[in-house]
C-alpha cells in the first residue's frame, strides 16, 4: 500500500486452520472484517484488509499422513474451499496470506532471532500436558477432570528440548498497557477475562516443537520448528511488509483492528502483544472478540451432523440475505443462535417487505403517475424534515456504530430510514393526492422524497449487502458508477430529477418454505 493523503485503516480477520472446511464460524467472522473494511472505504480511507490461513503444526502433519498424503497437499485442497467461498461472500481482500508462503517464512525467522538476539528467547527442556486439537499445553492446575480446559478433549504428557519465550518478563507492562489503552481489548467484559488471565501469573512459553516436522525451522536449529501460534500470529506483520519493505510496513502497522472468536483472544490479546513488544514493534489498536454460533440452540458439531455450511445457504437464500442475517440477529461479541426460521423470518420481513417494497412501489408509483420520471420537490412540510432528519441520523448512528464495532445497532439506524419511509407513504397516500390536480406539487415531492430516501439507504447499506445496494443505485437509474460513492453522497438532495425509471426486478424474492 502506497502513503496517501486518506488515513489507513488495517483490519485482518484470524487466518483459519486448515483442518477443516470453512463453517458459519468463519464466515461470520470474515463477513463481519468485510463490511467493517467496505465502510472505513466508504468514509474515504486507505483500507489494507487481510484474511489467509494456518497451515502448519501436528495435528495438520496427522491428518494429512491419515489420508496418505502431504500437508502442503492436504492445506491446498482446503484453502482452495476457503478462497472459492471468499469470492462467494462478495469478500473485499486485499492479500490473502498463508503461512506455508516463502515471505512468512522470512518474516517468521526474522522475527525469532531479532526477539533472541534481545535476550527473550532461551533453549530449556519443557514438560507438560499437550491438547493436539487446540495446540495448547497446559498445567496440571489447569486442566478440569484430568482434560483439555478449552475442548474436553484428552491430553498427553509430552516432554521435549524447546525454546522458550521469556513471557513473564512482560506481565506487568501488558497489564499496564491494558490500563492505559482501554480499548485495546473488545468488548469491556472480555478484558477483564484477559486481565484476569495475566494477573494469574504469566509462564515462559514454549515456542518450538521436535516431535514433528510440518513447521518453520527454527533459525539454526532445524530440529525444531516454531510452535504454532508464534509462526501464526506473525502472518499479521509479514502481511504489512515486515521486514523486507519497512517504509510500507512503518505506513501500515499497527493493525487498527483485529477481529477474532472469543476461543482464540488469549492468544491475541497476551501472547501477541507480549511478543511485539519483545520486538520493539508497535501493539494493535483493537482486538475484538465475537461469540459462537449454535445451530437451532444446539452447538455446532461433525458428530450431529448440524454443521452450517455457507455454501449451501447461499444457494438457498442468497448471498447479502445470508450477510445481513448474521450481523442483524445478534449483538456483536455475544453468541448467536442460526435457524432457518429466523433467517426465512427476517428475508420475508425486513428485506422483502420492508425494503424491497419500499423500492419497487416507489417507481411503481413514479412510473404510474409521472411516466416513470423523476419530479422536482416543491414543497416542504413537518412530516418531510422528519424524513430528513431520520436520514441524517442514520449516517451518523451509522459511523457512531461502526467505531464502536457494533454491526447490529448499525444495522437498525439504517431500518429506522426504511421504516419511516414506508410510514411516509402511508401518512402522505399519494394514490390520494394523485387524484387532486391541485395536489400535484405534494405529489411531487412525496414520491421525489421516498425516491430520495431509497438512494441514501443504498449507500448506507452497501458495506452490509453490496450486490442489493448496487440493484437499488441502478433501479434509481443514478449515472455515478457505486465504486465511486462516498458516505459524504449520503446526504439528503442528491437524486437528480428528470431521471426516468423503469421497473426492476424484485431485490428479494419471498421466500416460501415447504
Amino acid at each position: 500500500m502506497s502513503k496517501t493523503h486518506n488515513p489507513r485503516y488495517y483490519i485482518t480477520t484470524p487466518i483459519y486452520y486448515v483442518n477443516d472446511v470453512p463453517h458459519i464460524g468463519h464466515a461470520y467472522t470474515t463477513i463481519a472484517a468485510d463490511v467493517m473494511a467496505r465502510y472505513r472505504r466508504l468514509r474515504g480511507d486507505d483500507v489494507f484488509f487481510l484474511t489467509g490461513s494456518d497451515e502448519h503444526g501436528l495435528k495438520i502433519e496427522k491428518a494429512a499422513e491419515g489420508n496418505r498424503e502431504r500437508p502442503i497437499d492436504l492445506a491446498d485442497r482446503v484453502v482452495t474451499g476457503f478462497m472459492k467461498l471468499w469470492k462467494r461472500l462478495n469478500i473485499s481482500t486485499n492479500d490473502f496470506i498463508r503461512t506455508t508462503e516463502e515471505r512468512h517464512r522470512i518474516t517468521v525467522q526474522h522475527f525469532f532471532e531479532h526477539i533472541k538476539a534481545r535476550g527473550d528467547i532461551y533453549l530449556g527442556e519443557y514438560q507438560d500436558w499437550y491438547c493436539i486439537p487446540c495446540e495448547s499445553f497446559w498445567t496440571d492446575t489447569q486442566l478440569i477432570e484430568g482434560k483439555c480446559p478449552d475442548c474436553k478433549r484428552v491430553v498427553e504428557k509430552l516432554k521435549e528440548e524447546s525454546y522458550f519465550f521469556r513471557m513473564s518478563r512482560y506481565q506487568e507492562q501488558l497489564l499496564d498497557y491494558i490500563e492505559k489503552n482501554p480499548d485495546l481489548i473488545q468488548p469491556s467484559y472480555r478484558k477483564n477475562e484477559v486481565v484476569s488471565f495475566v494477573k494469574s501469573g504469566l509462564r515462559d512459553l514454549s515456542i518450538s516443537r521436535t516431535s514433528f516436522k510440518w513447521g518453520i525451522p527454527v533459525p539454526g536449529d532445524e530440529r525444531h520448528v516454531i510452535y504454532v501460534w508464534f509462526d501464526a500470529l506473525v502472518n499479521y506483520i509479514t502481511a504489512a511488509g515486515y521486514p523486507g519493505d519497512m517504509e510500507r510496513f512503518n505506513d501500515t502497522w499497527p493493525a487498527d483492528l483485529h477481529l477474532v472468536g472469543k476461543d482464540i483472544l488469549r492468544f491475541h490479546a497476551i501472547y501477541w502483544p507480549t511478543f511485539l513488544m519483545a520486538a520493539g514493534l508497535p501493539l494493535p489498536k483493537k482486538v475484538f472478540a465475537h461469540g459462537w454460533w449454535t445451530v437451532e440452540g444446539e452447538k455446532m458439531s461433525k458428530s450431529k451432523g448440524n454443521v452450517v455450511d455457507p455454501n449451501e445457504i447461499i444457494d438457498r437464500y442468497g448471498v447479502d440475505q445470508f450477510r445481513y442475517f448474521l450481523l442483524r440477529e445478534v449483538p456483536f461479541g455475544l453468541d448467536g443462535d442460526f435457524s432457518t426460521t429466523a433467517l426465512v423470518g427476517r428475508i420475508n420481513g425486513e428485506l422483502a417487505n420492508d425494503l424491497g417494497n419500499l423500492l419497487s412501489r416507489s417507481i411503481a408509483m413514479t412510473i404510474k403517475y409521472f411516466d416513470g420520471v423523476i419530479p422536482a420537490p416543491c414543497s416542504s412540510e413537518e412530516i418531510d424534515r422528519e424524513l430528513i432528519r431520520t436520514a441524517e441520523e442514520a449516517v451518523s448512528g451509522l459511523d457512531g456504530a461502526m467505531k464502536e464495532v457494533a454491526f447490529q445497532r448499525g444495522l437498525t439506524n439504517i431500518w429506522s430510514v426504511v421504516s419511516f419511509a414506508n410510514k411516509y407513504i402511508e401518512t402522505n397516500a399519494p394514490w390520494a393526492l394523485a387524484k387532486d390536480e391541485a395536489k400535484k406539487e405534494r405529489l411531487q415531492t412525496v414520491i421525489y422524497n421516498t425516491l430520495e430516501s431509497l438512494r441514501v439507504t443504498a449507500i448506507l447499506i452497501s458495506p452490509f449487502m453490496p450486490d442489493t445496494a448496487v440493484k437499488m443505485w441502478e433501479a434509481l437509474n443514478i449515472p455515478t458508477l457505486f465504486d465511486e460513492v462516498k458516505i459524504g453522497d449520503a446526504r439528503w438532495g442528491g437524486l437528480k430529477t428528470g431521471t426516468t425509471l423503469s421497473k426492476p426486478a424484485p431485490l428479494f424474492p419471498r421466500v416460501e418454505e415447504k
